[in-house]
């Protein structure tokens, strides 16, 4: 019995081991029904859109079905951006390019430093935009570059290759399009209906995360939680513009949606806020179905004690739960408005991010330095297919270009490049010179790309997949009058595979990305905007504060995997502080701008932001902390109290966040020490 005892762990063992490869390549024979969906919609509409373009006879076709790769999107309203962003990027690289080629003719030199310029001013001034609007940039420089390496060898056809180059955008836009119309039929109920979900979702995990981190000491598994909670948020905020172009024009669900994720940034502050004034708070119960922001309100009314057995200064706590209930109502009141959509809603909400003005200047460096390097290569060697080589230089850039840490995403592009050659191999060199219908190459190309498009459904494959989609197609080269014969195949992929690893090295070697720099600059910039939240004629509000600072921790977030556990968590520690410490200096600026405080009291908390905003304030706070007690305690009317406790509760947040971060209000940030942060 003992014996076989003994060899059951031995067994499961064996078969865990023989079984672990197969697990993981679940999702190609049992994929879900969207993911399945999407593959096999996407599929259809990029082989179909190389098939319209071989119909019309179009000299090189497989840029249709890359466009097609490209513009789709797990969301139709992604689709739909991207779409229109391209197409626009298409149009006005083309007309870049017949200027360049115009402008100079028999002037190789110049043409490429400027075609260099050209491209690294797109790709600077893209990262200074969101979303879509800079890939529209990108797309025009890196399209300028494929047509006029195109026009190289016969100049005076370049208006024809960039009527061609934008043909095959539009086919391929058109194709996914339409596939999209019939595999997703019922659109605007179902985005709609999703939008409400998630935003519901993520209300009721702010909730919960606020009563956490209230009964909990802040450390390090909470920070990770909010942290994750903010990554959530901000990437949601990001991706409400597509669901309102699902939900079509004329309607204000987008405004709403994101005054509800603002709100529940407040909700964040507030809570670490709470905690800082009030942390005697006990477990609270399960919520169930009660509405969140009901649930919230009642546990903080059990855990709001008397004030007739209470002590008279004790209360300063209250106008902060006054204020988290207040804006829990009031996301609940911009849900509902989603849901409903009033006639003659004229509400209008908007957020904006950081600009990233040293990493556009340094984008555009690397973007510039990488097509002149291309240029010279080609000069060098006179490779024949050098033109092509420049051509992939672009486009690689152009799609890495806006990454956070574009060293990172190059990686998994080139492994799944090189998935992409050897599928391209045995496709061209043995089974397309085979086919003599258009439904065999139909079949022939379905397979591949199907197991492609589940491979983009899966995070940790994406970027695999990403190379492998978009290049699957011009690999293969697939022609009416012929095919690629052996040399030429081996030429291009060998000029595909030699960009990555080019544009691999330069992201290396030209201005390497820094992940603890970027921490620094990051910190840097929060410090200076803290101490001009205390100008008087500053317009910045709490939402828009804490959007921009959320938004900038998220993007360290998404490089958490770089960073040593220590180093990320005292990050997010100062940054969470910040944000906190922010909304409470914005109220008391409000406070002083509307008039809300007695003379005496508006003199001294307006000397206090003077000395904040020059960075003095550190030496000021105990004493005007000792004041403020001392005036709520010789006031006698209930509104005066009522203002003197919001006036202390603010300030009491910002002692505490000076003393947990000392270098708040300076722009010295510690170096980290990091290893191997790529």
């Amino acid at each position: 019995m003992g014996a076989r005892t003994a060899t059951l762990p031995l067994t499961e063992r064996i078969t865990t081991v023989l079984l672990h490869p197969v697990r993981r390549v679940s999702w190609i024979y049992a994929p879900t029904l969207p993911d399945l969906a999407f593959a096999v919609r996407t599929s259809f509409a990029a082989i179909i859109s190389l098939l319209i373009a071989m119909w019309m006879e179009l000299d090189s076709p497989q840029w249709a079905p890359l466009t097609v790769w490209v513009v789709a999107q797990s969301s139709r309203g992604e689709s739909l951006s991207k779409a229109r962003w391209r197409i626009f990027g298409t149009l006005v690289g083309g007309v870049a390019a017949i200027t360049l080629m115009a402008a100079f003719p028999q002037a190789p030199a110049l043409f490429f430093t400027c075609l260099s310029l050209w491209i690294g001013l797109c790709c600077a001034l893209a990262t200074l935009l969101d979303q879509y609007r800079a890939y529209g940039l990108v797309l025009t420089g890196f399209t300028s570059a494929i047509i006029a390496t195109g026009a190289i060898t016969q100049p005076d056809d370049v208006f024809a290759i960039s009527v061609a180059r934008t043909s095959y955008i539009i086919l391929g836009v058109l194709c996914e399009a339409v596939l999209a119309v019939v595999f997703m039929p019922r659109m605007v109920e179902h985005a709609r209906q999703q939008l409400l979900d998630r935003l519901a979702e993520t209300f009721r995990a702010t909730c919960a995360n606020i009563i956490q981190q209230i009964c909990a000491p802040a450390g390090p598994e909470q920070q990770a939680i909010t942290g994750s909670l903010l990554q959530q948020i901000v990437t949601f905020s990001g991706q409400i513009e597509f669901s309102a172009l699902e939900l079509g024009p004329r309607n204000h669900v987008g405004d709403h949606a994101r005054r509800a994720l603002a709100g529940m940034l407040v909700m964040l502050a507030q809570a670490r806020a709470l905690q800082i004034l009030h942390p005697r708070m006990t477990a609270p119960p399960r919520m169930d179905d009660t509405p969140p922001e009901r649930a919230l309100a009642t546990w903080l009314q059990q855990n709001t004690p008397d004030p007739a057995t209470d002590t008279v200064d004790s209360p300063e706590w209250q106008p902060v739960t006054t204020a988290l209930v207040s804006e829990a109502a009031r996301v609940r009141s911009e849900m509902t408005a989603c849901a409903t959509a009033p006639r003659g809603d004229r509400f209008r909400f908007s957020l904006t991010s950081r600009r990233h003005m040293h990493e556009a200047v340094n984008n555009g460096i690397r973007a510039a330095a990488a097509i002149m390097g291309a240029c010279m290569v080609w000069e060098i060697t006179a490779w024949h297919h050098g033109p092509a080589f420049i051509s992939f230089v672009a486009l690689i850039y152009g799609l890495m270009a806006t990454r956070e840490n574009p060293l990172v995403a190059t990686t998994p592009f080139l492994k799944g490049g090189l998935w992409c050659a050897a599928v391209a191999s045995v496709l061209a060199l043995w089974i397309i010179p085979a086919i003599t219908a258009p439904e065999i190459l139909l079949a022939a190309l379905l397979v591949p790309m199907t197991i492609g498009g589940l491979a983009a459904r899966r995070p940790h494959l994406a970027g695999y997949a990403f190379s492998f989609n978009m290049f699957l197609p011009v690999l293969i080269g697939p022609i009416n009058q012929g095919r690629f014969d052996e040399v030429s195949f081996f030429n291009n992929t060998m000029a595909f595979l030699a960009s990555i690893i080019f544009v691999l090295l330069t992201y290396r070697l030209v201005v390497p990305f820094r992940m603890d720099v970027h921490i620094r600059r990051t910190e840097a910039w929060v410090s200076q905007r803290l101490r001009h939240l205390g100008r008087i004629g500053t317009r910045t509000d709490a939402t828009t504060w804490l959007a921009a600072c959320a938004a900038s921790l998220v993007r360290i977030l998404f490089q958490a995997s770089a960073l040593p556990p220590p180093v990320l968590g005292a990050c997010m520690a100062r940054q969470i502080m910040s944000m906190t410490v922010g909304i409470y200096v914005i109220r008391l600026r409000e406070l002083v701008r509307g008039g809300h405080l007695s003379p005496r009291a508006g003199r001294i908390v307006g000397l206090f932001l003077a000395r904040w905003d020059r960075g003095q304030a550190a030496a000021m706070t105990p004493y005007v902390l000792a004041w403020t007690r001392h005036e709520q305690a010789r006031v006698t009317t209930p509104q005066a109290r009522q203002q003197m406790a919001e006036v202390l509760a603010c300030l009491r947040i910002i002692t505490t966040g000076l003393h947990e971060n000392p270098d708040i209000m300076t722009q010295k940030v510690t170096k980290y020490v990091v290893s191997d942060m790529s």
